[in-house]
């Protein structure tokens, strides 16, 4: 019964943050601290804490897991994730560790400690975030989850040293996991649609990649990360990812709890935390100078930078391990954080809009490989966002002759179309520069696929401004969204399911009037 309270305390102040226009979460946390304030009222035991430790842990290696189902690991192979999360951490430690020794008057060691614990990124939040905005494989989000791994993976390091403690010599044979991908596959082909793919989603999560990555000595969320990025390739993994959406969802109400109910602040806690704060835009700034410089256009490197300003829920594993009389004030400091970065993403894209002259003129003249198309040749329709919406325009117009160019952020996407021969180019339809560089003296219409309204909105705006004098028609959820669609400056807006409704009631009259 008490756990049952604690659901329900959780989804009340879940609902009041996102009424406030907070991400839920912040209210989940808030949750976890009214918890600890109210102590033996509500009959918060140590096993009770124990059993949310447990389900906060299932949470975190599922959502990796699922991060890791959309992960292609080529992606970690590039200079702007590897220079730029190397270089972050070394220069953003040796920046921080002296204002620590400065506020806090410790030794050395525990101020480097903990500068090093504060130079990380949450990788919960980032990839939540990013997820809700479906810009997990847009090129800033790629970016973003490249760095929290290499982050992660220097964080599993650095507990090893400082704890003293090594990986068995039965880790080397996680080398040779590869050689399973084959296996995996074919479970997962022969999984089916209902329980049993949700059941081998979470064996390979929690069994084989949590249990199995702890049984020698590495970290559990490397195992769920990394089992999930094996089946990345796999055709059904995308759908594998959503069957374990709802539970992922559930758990992870019991990670931000448990960071919240592990007791209350002092005042001094409270210091650190604000203090610790401050320093955030040190973070965005440092981030998104070493983007830039390796060659990220200013909104990739804009966009990736709010990404990752926040401090990371894996520094409170660091301090819990290294330094545990740290670990009170460091959860309140990521606490504060996730209430910072929350804002900033929520309204990240705008927030570039208003800065983009400012931040413009720090981009290198350089081109990034994963340079936006500039011209659209002889198209006369464009299509962007190719997911189901748009692939079907597609299709149908392309059998009525017509010259099409498609457009889609999501390189898996483009990867997708292109294989099976539709014309497709990547570009991410928000970035200002992409627009300012934009060629489509051919193109006649417009049509906007994107699951973002604010993706919609944005474009319809930017193509009006740039003179586009032709149609522009979309599609929309909701009413309130189809109106802002239209006034940015769409022709028609078409409601998504008062659509599919029309459509299904138009066959079944030309059924019912066909002669028998």
């Amino acid at each position: 019964m008490i756990e049952a309270s604690w659901i329900a305390f959780a989804f009340a102040l879940g609902l009041l943050a996102r009424f406030i226009g907070l991400p839920p979460l912040i209210g989940y946390l808030g949750a976890g601290f009214a918890l600890a304030a109210a102590g033996d009222y509500v009959g918060v035991t140590r096993d009770d804490s124990i059993v949310l430790d447990h389900l906060s842990h299932l949470g975190v290696l599922l959502l990796l897991f699922t991060v890791g189902l959309k992960l292609k690991l080529g992606n970690l192979v590039r200079r702007e994730v590897i220079g730029g999360s190397l270089l972050h951490f070394f220069i953003s430690s040796v920046l921080v560790m002296p204002a620590i020794m400065l506020i806090l008057d410790n030794s050395w060691r525990e101020a480097m400690l903990l500068a090093i614990a504060l130079s990380f990124s949450s990788t919960v939040l980032a990839a939540k975030v990013l997820e809700s905005k479906r810009e997990l494989r847009a090129f800033h989000g790629r970016v973003a989850i490249g760095v929290l791994i290499i982050q992660d993976l220097i964080a599993l390091v650095v507990m090893s040293l400082a704890a003293g403690k090594a990986p068995s010599a039965w880790a080397l044979l996680v080398f040779l996991l590869p050689l399973l991908r084959p296996v995996l596959f074919r479970l997962l082909d022969h999984s089916g649609h209902e329980e049993l793919m949700v059941l081998l989603g979470l064996m390979l999560a929690l069994v084989a990649g949590g249990l199995g990555f702890e049984y020698v000595g590495l970290s559990s969320e490397l195992g769920a990360l990394a089992f999930g990025a094996m089946l990345a390739k796999h055709k059904r993994a995308g759908e594998l990812s959503n069957s374990l959406w709802a539970i992922k969802e559930v758990f992870l109400v019991g990670f931000f709890l448990k960071i919240g109910i592990g007791g209350l602040p002092d005042a001094n806690a409270l210091w650190f935390a604000f203090a610790m704060s401050l320093l955030l835009p040190l973070k965005a700034v440092l981030f998104f100078g070493l983007f830039v410089a390796f060659r990220l256009r200013a909104r990739s490197a804009f966009l990736s930078a709010a990404s990752l300003t926040n401090y990371s829920e894996f520094g409170l594993i660091v301090v819990s391990v290294v330094l545990p009389q740290w670990l009170m004030p460091l959860a309140i400091t990521v606490a504060f954080s996730f209430i910072v970065s929350a804002q900033i993403n929520r309204f990240a894209h705008p927030l570039y809009e208003r800065l983009a002259p400012r931040l413009l003129r720090y981009e290198r003249n350089i081109r990034h490989p994963d340079e936006q198309p500039v011209s659209l040749g002889d198209a006369r329709i464009l299509i962007m966002g190719m997911g189901r919406t748009g692939r079907a325009a597609y299709d149908y117009l392309a059998e009525k002759g017509f010259a099409l160019v498609s457009l889609d952020s999501d390189p898996v996407m483009v990867e997708k179309n292109t294989a099976e021969g539709r014309h497709i180019l990547f570009a991410d339809a928000e970035d200002q520069m992409f627009w300012q560089s934009l060629e489509m003296n051919e193109v006649e219409a417009v049509i906007l696929a994107m699951n973002d309204p604010e993706a919609k909105i944005i474009s319809t705006r930017k193509l009006r401004e740039s003179g586009f004098g032709g149609l522009i028609v979309s599609h929309a959820m909701y009413e309130d969204i189809a109106q802002r669609i239209q006034e940015a400056g769409a022709d028609r807006t078409y409601l998504t399911m008062s659509e599919a409704g029309a459509g299904l009631a138009e066959n079944v009259s030309r059924e019912l009037q066909a002669p028998r």
